[in-house]
């Protein structure tokens, strides 16, 4: 016997609080990826922000956040998304294959010091896995916003918030929670 819509919305909504309720025991982890970017700003450093799909959106909306405003009206943050520039992406991606779209940028476009800000549900996803490898190279600092498993970035990344849920639609929201939070550190911290 199927669920009606209305039990298939609750029974949506009640996971979703029990994840976050979940996700509140990683607070420590969230606090420390947002120290790793309040210390990158306030050195003259960049954010980076990377993902396929739902989160390349995630990825533009967060770094909008950053040079935009969150909460308060601020000086703008030094946020960039990697998967906004469909030029480079399809050069990258014809030139070099769909693995290098981000690892080529974050090559060319970080520095020492800056932070990248890799999103995957799985932690698997080549083309984050590969600029996670390129920024560790480079001395850029990594956080990575995955769904619990991990996948490869959860030894890859400096700090890794592996959301307690494998359940895509519901790991993508405590993604966006997560890095609205790491929005509202920075954005506190800018005073």
């Amino acid at each position: 016997m199927s669920s009606s819509p209305v039990d298939q919305v609750r029974g949506a909504f009640l996971e979703s609080a029990e994840n976050f309720r979940a996700l509140a025991a990683m607070a420590d982890q969230v606090a420390l990826a947002g120290d790793h970017i309040v210390r990158s700003l306030r050195a003259g450093g960049k954010v980076m922000f990377c993902g396929n799909g739902g989160s390349a959106a995630d990825a533009q909306h967060l770094a909008a956040e950053f040079v935009g405003r969150f909460l308060v009206e601020r000086r703008p943050l030094a946020g960039l998304a990697l998967t906004t520039d469909s030029s480079a992406l399809t050069a990258i991606g014809n030139d070099y294959g769909f693995d290098h779209v981000f690892s080529r940028q974050v090559r060319g476009l970080g520095r020492a010091g800056d932070v990248l800000v890799a999103i995957s549900t799985s932690g698997n996803s080549r083309n984050v896995v590969a600029a996670i490898e390129a920024a560790r190279e480079m001395g850029v600092v990594v956080i990575g916003l995955t769904g619990q498993g991990g996948g490869r970035m959860a030894e890859l990344c400096d700090v890794c918030v592996r959301v307690p849920s494998a359940h895509t639609p519901r790991v993508q929201e405590m993604h966006i929670a997560v890095g609205h939070m790491l929005c509202e550190l920075a954005e506190a911290a800018a005073g």
